[in-house]
């Protein structure tokens, strides 16, 4: 989570205006990230950008005016480095290694819940707040590790990797840590297959858990993510 005492900037650009406000929505729910604007054309979101201090785009790939990478070029050569989250439909390979040329730091697809993008904004900015020299090889593995999402390969049986990025991202994205029963409640699944997630979390060294006790009845196990993971 970004702990900086100024947010990061967000300029969303998205030609369809219902999705323009709900990313913008979902910004401003995200801890450390606030929106500036939004653009639903390039040419509006350089003029944006001109005027605007901006962190990180959340940029659609396809606007009526140009593609999302040519606009990214462009700024690049204009002198404008922010950094750039592509949200896109498409899923041309070719697309997305042109971008890593381009400061496209990550990927999110169409479709996408809340709690996916949480997820996007919570690693970029764990990897944007990383500081000082590293010590070796791991410690910078580390660090870019950050950005990648979590991968399915190596999930036990009966586990998913959406849904593994859903209660991820729902965890990460909060400081005081949840209960199985409230990352149920936010990821839309049931409080015995929300646990099962977040053990398999603790067991892979991502989260911790601990009792928080209440008035009357046994304790809760309350989960926490680790930071830096």
């Amino acid at each position: 989570m970004n702990t900086a005492e100024q947010p990061i900037r967000v300029l969303v650009v998205e030609d369809d205006p219902v999705a323009a406000d709900a990313h913008v929505m979902y910004v401003g729910r995200v801890p450390g990230f606030v929106a500036v604007g939004k653009a639903h054309t390039g040419a509006e979101a350089r003029r944006l950008l001109d005027r605007t201090p901006v962190d990180l785009l959340l940029l659609d790939l396809h606007l009526p005016d140009v593609h999302g990478l040519q606009l990214a070029r462009s700024l690049r050569a204009a002198g404008h480095h922010t950094d750039v989250i592509a949200v896109t439909s498409a899923r041309d390979l070719t697309v997305v290694r042109e971008g890593v040329s381009l400061g496209v730091v990550q990927y999110v697809l169409k479709p996408f819940t809340f709690a996916t993008l949480r997820d996007r904004l919570v690693r970029y900015a764990e990897f944007r707040g990383a500081a000082g020299e590293a010590s070796g090889q791991d410690e910078v593995d580390r660090a870019l590790a950050t950005l990648r999402a979590p991968t399915p390969a190596a999930l036990p049986k009966g586990l998913s990797g959406p849904t593994l990025e859903r209660v991820t991202g729902t965890l990460r994205g909060s400081d005081e840590g949840l209960t199985a029963a409230g990352v149920a409640e936010a990821v839309g699944i049931s409080r015995i297959t929300a646990r099962r997630y977040l053990e398999h979390l603790v067991n892979a060294g991502r989260a911790v858990r601990s009792p928080q006790y209440g008035q009357v009845g046994r304790p809760e196990l309350v989960y926490r993510w680790v930071r830096g993971r």
